[in-house]
């Protein structure tokens, strides 16, 4: 074997083992967090199905909207062809706002899982 693979595998193996050396001084901490965050299993649940509803909901209304202005613009320059250029432009200034909808709906489903602004509320409720 070559000596960087013998110097990188014990590089990996030194690391490796204290990460559990780290470890093994938080496990009293590890137990007293697991039995607080059973009580917020069901405001998690709440949150993730509301992040996809918001998805869902944001996505299915963006696709409908961005299907009719397709189609719209399709029916537009086959009505008239010399309009190409102008429709063109209105149709995309238009699927980039009805994108942006979509986009917000990401982020508020983003928020609502990494960063929930109502986890402080729900815990002064818990006690």
């Amino acid at each position: 074997m070559s000596k960087k693979l013998i110097v990188t595998l014990f590089f990996v193996l030194m690391v490796a083992t204290a990460a559990l050396a780290f470890a093994q001084d938080h496990a009293e901490e590890a137990v007293e967090v697991k039995l607080l965050a059973a009580e917020y299993v069901p405001f998690f649940v709440a949150v993730v199905f509301a992040a996809a509803a918001a998805m869902g909901l944001g996505s299915f209304g963006t696709g409908i909207g961005m299907g009719n202005a397709v189609r719209g613009a399709v029916d537009g320059v086959s009505r008239n062809p010399d309009a190409f250029g102008r429709i063109l432009t209105t149709m995309m200034i238009g699927l980039a706002m009805i994108e942006s909808l979509a986009i917000y709906a990401l982020i508020v489903a983003l928020v609502l899982i990494f960063a929930n602004p109502f986890l402080r509320l729900f815990g002064a409720i818990l006690g």
